[in-house]
């Protein structure tokens, strides 16, 4: 009984509250409308009163005041008028001599002002609507008449509509209440009990005794499984607590909402600025139209939830062959096209620009130096001139953009913009200013061989940030501080000062935007026959691996495991395909166009060599995937193979993570990808070791159903916990709490 008053009462004060809010609006609203109702009708009854004739005023005595009232009232309705000669001089009718002392002041404001007041008073408890006219006499206004209506109707109006609204909402409130318990309490309960009184049969032992009833069909399946539950009860449990942890600390998740209420607190009005090389959008042309596009770009996953949820500015190259022709005057569009939420002003790089700072300094040297991956940095010194020209210019359109703002929060991104805090620093000291840096960073020693790294160092601990992947990385860079520059590291607290300034530098592993409501998206498995029929491929066992095709990505020593792979368990030829969607990039250098030629050649060469009808050993598909073109081969694959030579932390890894929504699969990580320090259920692997890598493929493909669920949930768990908006909360609120 109590439970059933509490429900009942809960539901009851729940709408009641809902409806008191939407009464509350719709009653302002209606008392709104009416009181400019009645105030333009009161203003247009006193223009058609002076319109007819105004001589009449200048007749009436206080004799004739009654009987010209009555007449005016009668013909439009109102409670009366006053003549104002002066403060000692007052006529007005009878019915309106107590509210002489509320328009005293009202007509010595319209009088001096010279224009017609009209203001809304309570007398004795009515409500009462008065307008006062100045009166010329002898080319000046010396002299007012104000009329008086009664308002008192529009409080009855109202009252009709809270009585009428509340009480219609209160008995609905109160008939769902009492629906809603019949149907839980005669429906869902009367299962529930009979489901505790089988589960716990099982639990003891006796489920054979217990069978459930004939009309249960819920319970027909869980019966005929009983003697095998028991058996997985232990991992049923396990997987259930981590369920329930889950559950329980939902409130802790991020998602956008909490970060826009994160966003608005922190920044407290002031303006937020995103600075990177690549632009969110893309406008091209396609045919006669201009279509918009996103760029593949972890970045572009990283930033739009934060320029999203506070309306910032993103400032970017534009890129696209259309940009020109979609921007304003200023060079600003708004963004997403089809929900605009932020602005994307573009900056244009010239030919040479784009060869020196772009493609030169870069890509073929910064890149290469801080992966450490085969190819050799190239640095020029037309390359660093240029390089210096461009952060110089974006830093000139950070400083426009915020001149009227004293404190703005500008986030840098990635290594084409080391030079960018510190010019906006020396012009800005009050702004906060952060530098992300996207890419590893090599030890001291390393570093050491760019012939600009003191200038390089100095840029970047302009900014109050700098935020790596890995607490590694940050190490490396205060080492090489350390050794480079007259600063003074602090380990403590891993910040440096110099010249004044600290500069703290923290680790955030950046993450994917998956939640709670994402964790628990139930979604059909493809069959692996399906996904790959439209390519002429027959297999039983995929394995999926999705890379922009980059020197740094370990694709051929990929390719070699699968190779090694095959030739250790030939019963698998002919019914495994690795599928490899690879995005060519950078195609201009001659190191990537070697990367493409290397990659292609090692699929065909393996393909060749085991040969069989409607099968490959690799597929390869060398071109830009959308995200929806990737997610069935994401959601369908036995396993994921990430085999980064040197990786800031690959996104590739949780997208794969957060696509399992039957727990299933198996992850198979290099240990030079920043994910690997957080998806532990990974199958860790060094690429560079072909045989070990080999049998990592093996083991994914035979792993128990068990195992895949237990290491996958785990992986899930931290993903879903230490989301992209999680990552931009505590970025963002690093940013502000520094002074």
């Amino acid at each position: 009984m109590r439970f059933t008053l509490s429900f009942i009462l809960s539901i009851i004060f729940a709408v009641g509250l809902v409806a008191f809010g939407f009464t509350f609006f719709q009653s302002s609203a209606e008392k709104t409308k009416l009181n400019n109702e009645l105030e333009f009708r009161t203003g247009q009854v006193v223009k058609e009163i002076f319109h007819n004739d105004t001589s009449f005023f200048e007749k009436i005595d206080q004799k004739s005041i009654n009987r010209y009232a009555d007449s005016i009232n009668k013909l439009y309705n109102l409670l009366g008028f006053a003549i104002y000669y002066n403060y000692d001089s007052i006529l007005c009718n009878s019915s309106v001599s107590s509210l002489i002392d509320y328009s005293k002041a009202y007509v010595y404001q319209s009088v001096t002002e010279e224009t017609s007041v009209g203001n809304f008073f309570k007398s004795d408890g009515k409500k009462i609507y008065q307008y006062v006219k100045p009166l010329k006499h002898i080319d000046r206004y010396n002299k007012a008449v104000v009329f008086y209506a009664d308002a008192r109707y529009i409080n009855k109006v109202i009252g009709r509509i809270w009585f009428r609204n509340f009480m219609g909402w209160f008995i609905q409130a109160f008939l769902v209440s009492v629906i809603t318990l019949l149907l839980i309490r005669w429906g869902i309960f009367r299962q529930i009990k009979k489901i505790v009184i089988w589960a716990k049969a099982v639990r003891t032992g006796g489920g054979g005794e217990i069978r459930p009833e004939p009309h249960m069909d819920i319970l027909d399946p869980l019966h005929k499984e009983i003697e095998f539950m028991a058996k997985e009860m232990h991992a049923a449990k396990a997987s259930a607590d981590q369920e329930a942890r889950l559950r329980t600390s939902a409130e802790a998740i991020w998602t956008p909402e909490r970060l826009k209420v994160e966003m608005e607190n922190l920044l407290q009005g002031k303006k937020m600025i995103v600075v990177s090389n690549r632009e969110p959008y893309m406008h091209i042309h396609d045919g006669k139209e201009i279509k918009c596009i996103v760029p593949a770009s972890g970045l572009i996953t990283a930033m739009e939830p934060i320029l999203t949820a506070c309306s910032g500015l993103w400032i970017a190259s534009g890129t696209g062959d259309a940009d020109k022709e979609t921007v304003n005057k200023h060079n600003k569009v708004e963004v997403p096209p089809d929900d605009p939420k932020y602005t994307l002003k573009r900056l244009w790089l010239t030919k040479e620009e784009e060869k020196h700072f772009y493609y030169g300094f870069s890509n073929e040297g910064l890149w290469p130096l801080c992966h450490i991956a085969h190819t050799r940095p190239t640095f020029r010194n037309d390359d660093w001139k240029y390089y210096k020209k461009v952060n110089e210019n974006f830093a000139k359109a950070v400083l426009e953009e915020t001149k009227d703002e004293e404190e703005p929060f500008i986030l840098i991104q990635d290594y084409h913009f080391a030079l960018l805090p510190e010019l906006i620093k020396n012009e800005k000291p009050k702004a906060k200013v952060a530098i992300f840096w996207h890419i590893p960073w090599p030890n001291p020693e390393s570093f050491g061989i760019c012939p600009w790294q003191r200038e390089i160092l100095q840029g970047m601990l302009g900014a109050d940030l700098i935020g790596f992947h890995t607490q590694y990385h940050c190490n490396h860079f205060l080492e090489t501080v350390n050794n480079a520059l007259e600063s003074r590291v602090l380990w403590e607290n891993f910040s440096v000062k110099k010249g004044g300034r600290t500069t703290y530098v923290k680790p955030f592993p950046i993450s994917i935007a998956f939640t709670l409501k994402d964790y628990d998206i139930e979604s059909p498995k493809i069959k692996p026959a399906k996904l790959l029929n439209e390519y002429g491929i027959t297999s039983q066992f995929i394995g999926i691996g999705v890379d922009r095709i980059d020197y740094t990505k370990g694709i051929v020593e990929k390719f070699l495991a699968i190779e090694r792979f095959l030739e250790k368990n030939p019963s698998y030829i002919g019914k495994f395909t690795f599928v490899q969607i690879g995005a060519p990039s950078r195609t201009l250098l001659k190191s990537y166009s070697d990367t493409v030629s290397a990659v292609e050649n090692e699929a065909i060469r393996i393909n060749l060599r085991f040969k069989a009808k409607n099968w490959k050993a690799i597929l390869l598909l060398k071109r830009h995937h959308s995200h929806e073109e990737i997610s069935p081969f994401y959601s369908s694959s036995d396993f994921c193979m990430v085999t980064s030579l040197h990786d800031g932390m690959n996104l590739v890894a949780k997208e794969f993570v957060a696509s399992r929504h039957q727990n299933d699969g198996t992850l198979i990580l290099s240990r030079f990808a920043g994910a690997s320090q957080e998806l532990q259920g990974a199958i860790i692997i060094n690429p560079y070791d072909i045989e070990k890598s080999a049998d990592a493929i093996k083991s994914a493909l035979e792993m128990t159903k068990e195992e895949q669920n237990q290491r996958m949930i785990q992986m899930r768990l931290v993903i879903v916990r230490h989301n992209i908006y999680s990552w931009a909360s505590t970025l963002l609120r690093t940013m502000a709490t520094i002074n």
